[in-house]
């Protein structure tokens, strides 16, 4: 015996073998296919050497020999993976689009699939990918007409700047139509809240202009001695020219002192000056002092949809008169903590009015203000004053944009300053929105 793994056989050359395949038997298989390396033997069958051997033809398929052995096949679980292996990183092979198609799925094309062709001899067989079922093709054709909720709408794939012109456009009205609803009779709104820097000034100019730019007849007047709101009308109101001063005081008629805002039509402004600080003295020895605004208002001989009426911060008599000539309050809120601490008193000051000078007093609107979506604070008042107020409360918020901040310097709101950035659009909303509560629900005031 030799050391080379085989036994010596004598037998394996002679001539009067009958079997014609002399291989060897290894000891480590015992099979006659296999030898020491592990590897299977495969003979090709004996030629004849004046044979002509053609090559074979395109797409053919290659003889197999008789003597070729396939591999044993090792059994599967229902994944395809066999039954011991070991998971691995599992997730690894989950793709994270389950709508996208699979890499091993047959191209939609329109060629004929190709030939499958027999392995070579000698060679390690190769497993081909599967082709798809009809109902993984149909999977596919339903995940390409799977729309996802990132991809844009039509509206949205629109460049930025044509969606804000369209915007502005929207805003602006340059047609002069009528698209928001009129009231059946004029509608008093009282802008107060007595934390100053939660936006009752801004809001009356927007509001005014929004609604005006859309047919309403509107009239703001400007309570607040700071004269802020006739400065965001780009309206004078510098010293001696007249004011509310003179129709608290002097009893002078609100026609002689309302003027018209210049770029807005359909827009009227009752400036405010200094002298409006020494009123809240000069009331107390008045008789019926807390009617006075009213009176005026009462007294006007035409006709406006909307009275804006811009409170100071304060719960003085300035802020006593507002209340009592309107019929509704609209409270802007900041979203922020300190908002919220002083609206308790406030709503005990109108219930108080509403007792003893005012019955119609109520308070119908509230506004969301300098909302910042960034913090969670923003998020906790909003729901704080939505469950409190309920319906009251507009869908439209108004966002912290620095356009709002910037409109007042150029003597402008902001509907007009930029009318397409995100708080001229917010203002819009609320407008609307406050015209279409209106329409529905008519104030009972007489015109």
């Amino acid at each position: 015996m030799h050391d080379d793994g085989r036994y010596d056989d004598p037998r394996v050359n002679r001539p009067e073998r009958a079997d014609p395949d002399p291989d060897p038997v290894s000891r480590e298989t015992g099979h006659r296919m296999w030898s020491t390396g592990g590897q299977p033997t495969i003979r090709p069958p004996e030629r004849d050497p004046g044979e002509r051997r053609e090559p074979p033809a395109v797409g053919a398929a290659r003889p197999v020999p008789e003597s070729y052995v396939p591999p044993p096949v090792v059994p599967s679980g229902p994944d395809g993976r066999p039954p011991n292996a070991p998971d691995g990183r599992a997730t690894a092979s989950v793709r994270r689009n389950a709508g996208a198609p699979s890499r091993f799925e047959a191209p939609v094309t329109g060629y004929p699939p190709p030939v499958p062709t027999q392995p070579h001899p000698g060679s390690v067989p190769v497993v081909d990918a599967v082709a798809p079922e009809a109902g993984a093709v149909a999977a596919t054709a339903a995940d390409a007409a799977y729309v996802s909720r990132e991809t844009p709408t039509r509206e949205e794939d629109d460049p930025p700047l044509a969606m804000e012109a369209m915007r502005a456009v929207q805003i602006l009205n340059p047609s002069g139509e009528v698209t928001m609803p009129r009231p059946e009779r004029t509608r008093v709104m009282c802008v107060a809240n007595q934390k100053g820097g939660v936006g009752k000034t801004t809001t009356t100019v927007n509001l005014a202009v929004a609604l005006a730019l859309h047919g309403n007849r509107v009239l703001v007047v400007d309570l607040d001695p700071q004269g802020n709101a006739s400065t965001g009308l780009n309206v004078p109101h510098h010293t001696g020219v007249p004011d509310v001063y003179d129709c608290l005081i002097d009893s002078v008629p609100l026609a002689e002192v309302a003027q018209e805002v210049e770029g807005i039509p359909n827009l009227w402004c009752v400036p405010a000056t200094i002298d409006l600080a020494g009123a809240e003295i000069e009331l107390v020895s008045v008789v019926a002092r807390e009617s006075r605004l009213n009176r005026a208002i009462e007294a006007y001989p035409g006709h406006f949809d909307y009275v804006f009426i811009d409170c100071p911060p304060s719960l003085g008599l300035l802020t006593v008169n507002a209340l009592v000539a309107a019929q509704e309050v609209l409270i802007p809120i900041q979203c922020e903590y300190y908002a919220l601490e002083g609206l308790n008193q406030l709503i005990n000051n109108i219930n108080l009015v509403r007792q003893h000078l005012n019955p119609k007093l109520e308070v119908s609107t509230i506004l969301l203000t300098m909302y910042d979506r960034r913090t969670r604070l923003a998020d906790a008042v909003e729901q704080d004053v939505r469950n409190h107020f309920g319906d009251k409360v507009l869908q439209a918020v108004i966002p912290r944009n620095v356009r709002v901040s910037e409109a007042p310097s150029y003597g402008q709101s902001v509907m007009t300053y930029d009318p397409g950035s995100r708080g001229a659009t917010s203002y819009f909303e609320a407008a609307q929105e406050i015209a279409e509560r209106g329409a529905k629900e008519p104030v009972s005031r007489n015109a």
